[in-house]
């Protein structure tokens, strides 16, 4: 089956908050971590700008299929991001979730720039993950690691401990998902500026694992 054409970043939905819970510090919480993540963005946005191209990526290179389908795919992450740090009740799991969502949403301003930079759409002609070089395809309408609709519709439901140890379950297997995806752009990419961005995402995405699982082990999930 052949695999659909990429599309536009999905936007992050907000995170729904079941009825009848209306915590005030949260609330305000919340609002924080959203002005840092327009932050991240926006100096996302500022480093792509800064980094030096001597020649531009081509719409079907392995660093525009790169950019356009990692910010796909940290889109997911940061939605997942704010859901944890609005309605997680472990600490470390709430710190998390909104280290993810701020980290992540600024690399997507960096890989937007990227393409504006190149001359380049957000969308292209080429498939989803046309580009990795060991012929990794998406399944079912999905890159690696990505949660399904219907992971994404329970996540934002769970409440409590139910949500912690869903929210850890899926963002680890949502970061094995983007280092592979990572390693394939370092693999192919010809780009030296877009390799380096790349594995300084795939060290942080390392370290957030073993966060993760921590954390996990913790709470016995």
């Amino acid at each position: 089956m052949t695999a659909p054409a990429t599309t536009d970043t999905p936007p992050v939905e907000p995170p729904v908050t079941p009825a009848g819970d209306r915590r005030p510090a949260g609330r305000y919480g919340v609002l924080a971590l959203a002005a840092a993540v327009v932050v991240g963005l926006l100096l996302g946005y500022a480093g792509g700008l800064l980094t030096p191209t001597l020649t531009r990526p081509g719409d079907s290179s392995p660093e525009a299929g790169f950019a356009r389908d990692m910010s796909t795919h940290h889109a997911q992450a940061v939605e997942m991001g704010l859901i944890a740090f609005d309605r997680g009740t472990d600490p470390e799991v709430r710190q998390i979730g909104g280290d993810i969502a701020t980290g992540q949403q600024g690399e997507i301003g960096t890989m937007q720039t990227w393409l504006r930079s190149w001359g380049l759409d957000p969308t292209g002609s080429e498939p989803r993950m046309a580009w990795m070089p060991d012929g990794a395809r998406v399944e079912n309408g999905l890159m690696p690691g990505m949660a399904t609709p219907e992971e994404m519709a329970k996540l934002r439901v769970a409440q409590g401990r139910e949500l912690d140890v869903l929210f850890l379950q899926m963002m680890i297997k949502h970061h094995l998902g983007g280092i592979h995806m990572i390693q394939g752009i370092l693999d192919a990419g010809s780009d030296d500026d877009v390799r380096k961005v790349a594995q300084i995402m795939k060290n942080t995405q390392q370290t957030d694992l073993t966060n993760l699982q921590n954390a996990l082990k913790r709470l016995g999930g």
